[in-house]
């Protein structure tokens, strides 16, 4: 999937139908002069509807038709007949997407399972027709009611990837570099900062024809919680993943302060994130040797005493299939 392809954010606009009007007919036949009312009811205006589809990644399909408008009901007509219903408008959208009122950001509702379908606008009622009306004091009714209007309004759809897996780390850590070894994704890669702009999805393939879906989330920055860089563009994916791999690589000057202030960034924006399980891939290995790499465990076991860490190297695959192990095991522990 390409960058530009990735949609995870969109505003539409939504309008549901007109309710169909009732029916004044008057009954008449050849040999009945005065048959009474018998006019139909109004069919209902169509609904907007939201559904969820696991074969949708990304809200790309709504970046160029954002105007949605429902079908109006039919008018009732004679011998009691009942207009037709107002065709629904369904909008198909990925599992993990948060719809808004856009005016008040109050979350509506959001979609997680396939074929879940929620409303977001009713379509106006039908009127009744006249033959609702007749009474012994009034029993040729010549009024029926008109059908109720629709209503209309916009939203945001929000898209939050739903992985197994999210990559953490600070730009150019070679998070990027990492999935597109792990995974068949082919994610934009470059020495520089912020090369990535929108999650990449990949599926890494484990032992036994198993898989897990593993996301590379741009790079997070300090004051990232309070939006700055990418901030909150980004910070949301993160939400979705069951577990966090914080990637920091060998040649940073402080692992364990790095790390500190990645998790200070997802503590200051949800603290419920520190409650997933973490692992931490010591990246660019390939560049220390053997002496250097026993001196920094010895650092990194009293830094992190909790927390799993292992060394890889994403370019000369070192300790690719164990980190794949390690992750396969915490996600099914």
């Amino acid at each position: 999937m390409t960058e530009g392809n990735f949609v995870d954010y969109v505003k539409v606009h939504v309008a549901s139908g007109n309710g169909g009007k009732g029916s004044s007919h008057l009954h008449r036949e050849k040999y009945v002069a005065k048959g009474g009312p018998d006019g139909g009811d109004g069919g209902r205006g169509g609904h907007v509807v939201v559904k969820g589809n696991k074969n949708l990644w990304t809200l790309v399909h709504f970046k160029f038709k954002k105007h949605f408008k429902a079908g109006h009901g039919e008018h009732g007509s004679k011998n009691r007949s009942t207009g037709a219903d107002g065709e629904d408008v369904y909008l198909e959208v990925p599992l993990g997407t948060v719809i808004r009122d856009t005016e008040t950001n109050q979350v509506l509702f959001e979609i997680t399972t396939d074929e879940e379908e929620r409303i977001i606008l009713e379509g106006g009622k039908g009127g009744r027709g006249n033959w609702h009306f007749k009474s012994p004091t009034n029993q040729t009714p010549r009024y029926a009611q008109p059908g109720i209007s629709g209503d209309e309004t916009q939203v945001t759809l929000e898209l939050k990837v739903l992985a197994d897996v999210g990559l953490v780390g600070f730009p150019n850590a070679g998070k990027s570099t990492l999935l597109s070894v792990m995974t068949s994704a082919k994610p934009k890669i470059a020495d520089y900062e912020f090369t990535t702009l929108k999650p990449n999805l990949g599926i890494v393939q484990h032992r036994d024809f198993t898989s897990f879906v593993m996301a590379d989330i741009p790079g997070i920055i300090e004051g990232a919680a309070e939006g700055k860089g990418l901030g909150h563009y980004f910070l949301r994916h993160i939400e979705r993943n069951a577990m966090l791999l914080f990637l920091i690589p060998s040649d940073s000057k402080d692992i364990f302060k790095e790390y500190k202030i990645l998790l200070d960034e997802l503590r200051r924006y949800n603290p419920e994130l520190l409650d997933k399980d973490r692992l931490i891939a010591i990246s660019k290995c390939d560049m220390l040797d053997e002496e250097l790499m026993s001196e920094m465990k010895l650092e990194l076991d009293k830094d992190f005493q909790d927390i799993p860490y292992l060394f890889i190297s994403s370019v000369a695959q070192m300790g690719i299939q164990e980190l794949k192990d390690s992750l396969w095991k915490l996600l099914n522990d």
